[in-house]
This record gives C-alpha cells, structure tokens and sequence, in this order.
C-alpha cells in the first residue's frame, strides 16, 4: 500500500504500522471553519475532546452566544446549556467523520463527548448519564467517554453492554488498564450470550502519557531536595517512564486480546478495545515534542494530539513502528523507580484522582462562565 495522494506523509506513516490520529480539540469553529475537514484530508480520523478543551472554546469565545442567549431564555440551566452546546459540537463533528466511520467499519470515524466529571465517583448516575447523551446524540458514531476509575467500572460494562461506543478515560497504569480491558470483554461475552451482535462495538481505552513523565520527575526532584535521591540518577529515567509504561500496557493489550477467549469473540466480528495514547504533548520543553508520537507508532492503537503537538507532526517526523522497542528495558526502568525514590503505583493513582478533580474543575468554571454568559447576552441580571 503507498502513501496516499491526499494524506499528510508522517500521519500516513502512522496509519501503515496501524495507528489512527485522532484530533484532542473540539469548538464550533473547528467544526465549522473547515479545520476538521483540512485534517481529515491529511489523514486524521476521528476526534476527542474533554472539560477543559470545551470550557475554553465555550466560555472563552463569543461564537456560542446567539445559543447561549436561544437557551437561557427557554428557561435552560447552565448545566442543560453546557450539554446542550456539547452535543451540538460533537454531532456537527460526528457528521463530518461519519464518511470516515463507514469506509473504516466503524473503527475509525468517532468523536468523543465526557459524561460530566462530578459523576466520576457514582456508576449509577454515570449509567444514566452516558444513556442520555448517547440518546440525544443519535450518532452510531459518537463515543461516549467515562473515566476508568474502579468506581466506574460497572458504568463503563453496563453502557458497553447495551452497545454503546465508550471512550474509557484517565488511565495511567496497568493495573488500572486490566480492569477496563476485562470490562469490555466480559460485556461482549455477555452479549453474545443473550443473542446480541458485537460486531457493531467500538471501545478505546485511553491511556496517559506525557503526565506520567511529569509526575515521575517531580517526585524525583522533590526526593533530591531531600537529601533521598541522587541528582546524577535523572539521566536513568529522564523522558523515559511515560513511554514505557505505555510499552508495557501495549504489551499486555496484546496477550488480552488473543487466545481462545478473544478468538470466540473475534470470529462474532468483535473489534480489539484500541489503546488510544492521550496527553501525547510533551510537558517539558527539553524533550522531543514528537517523543509520545514517535515513541508509541504501533498497530491496533490511536494517538490523539493536541493542536501544537499535530501541527508539529504536519511538519516532519521519523515515523516507524516502536511499540515493541525496548520493552524488557521498560519494565526494568519502571521496577527500578522506587530505588530512585519514585513510588511509582502511588503516583498512578494520584494522577487519576487529580485528572478527575481538574477535568471537575474545569466543568465547574465552564457552568460558571456559561450563567454569566447567559445573563449578560440574554440582558439579565
């Protein structure tokens, strides 16, 4: 297969060793400027998004307004608003991917909406909340995205099991990838035992990187500060342990789904949950911007780029499978983080709480912006 005549030569790259990329930003503008579609002609595949990308371009610009003011004025809460102007945004996207949906048999062609992240910790008002935007969405594209935290889990199997498209989200270790893996298995196994097809599912798994660096480096910087850790020890692991923790969950993506347990599922026309690589820009400026990118090229996954780390990709890069690089290496330098004073299982777990609490941080201030901005278009006070 050559490269395309259309495609961006590096996102070409990446779809021949089989990745997809997915584009991490979402506004109205983007949608309706024609952004999407340039990308998309480049190569692109399908979109996410989350609270923070939708607090800036809703209550950071004026191009919701005229709606803001249609739906305040009906009587609309700032909580309806903001899941109207979401579901808006996402379907208007979910149209223009769903070429993209069809030609790929559903691998491809999604976008992605979050339930609301105050949710995070109860299943039974998450189930009730990913059922009503899939409902209002009516796209069989669309992707609905719960985070991966144990309190979720049965949400995430419940909506899998009713076959919804779940993007699972804030999933920073193996451990915590197992789980949701074994969700979505044991959900397509509980449908084909009731007679329900399976081939019409479509799940990813995102998995965070670049805050897995930043996180590790931090505690290392504290522990020198300490007296605890040596400074010369940086080099051992420096821009190194989101890479491999991401290698090693490949890894074991792989021994997932294979074997006499998938087989009965894949040859019902089941689809492999894809780890998607999320937060693939780089933290620290010292790093390859592309190091998320070029790192973790490998089949059967997604890369979902912000916009500065995509436009750098549009520019140039050394694209070659590498998901199966180093990974002994790998899982030694991770069983080797506590010797250099990074308690490593810990700060996983840190990482996922804490992206909860900001991604309802974000939620918060969008609700916040969106009642002011609604009193001040529509004339109240």
């Amino acid at each position: 297969m050559g490269q395309s005549a259309t495609k961006n030569p590096q996102v070409d790259g990446l779809n021949l060793v089989g990745q997809s990329v997915w584009y991490d930003n979402l506004s109205r503008d983007v949608v309706r400027s024609g952004t999407l579609q340039k990308f998309i002609a480049q190569g692109v595949s399908g979109l996410t998004s989350n609270p923070t990308i939708f607090k800036k371009s809703i209550a950071d610009s004026t191009d919701y307004d005229a709606d803001v003011a249609a739906l305040f004025g009906k009587g609309a809460t700032a909580d309806q608003l903001c899941e109207d102007l979401m579901l808006q945004d996402v379907a208007a996207a979910s149209d223009i991917l769903k070429p993209i949906f069809d030609a790929s048999n559903g691998t491809d062609g999604h976008a992605s909406i979050e339930v609301s992240p105050f949710l995070a910790r109860d299943a039974k008002t998450t189930i009730e909340a990913a059922e009503r935007l899939w409902s209002k969405l009516k796209r069989p594209n669309g992707m609905i995205k719960i985070p991966g935290t144990p309190e979720s889990l049965p949400a995430i199997r419940a909506e899998l099991e009713k076959g919804i498209n779940v993007n699972v989200t804030l999933l920073f270790n193996l451990k915590q990838y197992e789980a949701v893996a074994e969700q979505y298995i044991a959900a397509l196994e509980t449908r084909v035992a009731k007679g329900l097809p399976v081939d019409g599912i479509a799940s990813v798994a995102s998995f965070f990187v670049s805050r897995v660096d930043a996180i590790c480096e931090k505690a290392f910087d504290e522990a020198v500060k300490a007296g605890k850790a040596k400074a010369a020890d940086r080099e051992q692991f420096f821009g190194k342990i989101g890479v491999a923790n991401a290698r090693v969950a490949y890894a074991r993506f792989e021994e997932l789904f294979a074997g006499p347990r998938w087989e009965k599922l894949k040859a019902k026309g089941a689809k492999v949950q894809r780890p998607l690589w999320a937060s693939t820009g780089t933290k620290n400026p010292v790093l390859n911007p592309l190091l998320y990118v070029e790192e973790l090229a490998g089949a059967h996954t997604v890369n979902t780029m912000p916009p500065a780390t995509l436009d750098i990709l549009l520019k140039g890069g050394n694209i070659r499978e590498r998901l199966h690089a180093d990974l002994p290496q790998g899982r030694s330098l991770l069983a080797s983080l506590p010797e250099l004073q990074i308690p490593f299982e810990k700060l996983m777990l840190d990482l996922q709480n804490q992206g909860v609490d900001l991604f309802a941080d974000s939620f918060r201030e969008l609700l916040s912006s969106i009642d002011v901005k609604a009193k001040k278009v529509s004339g109240a006070k």
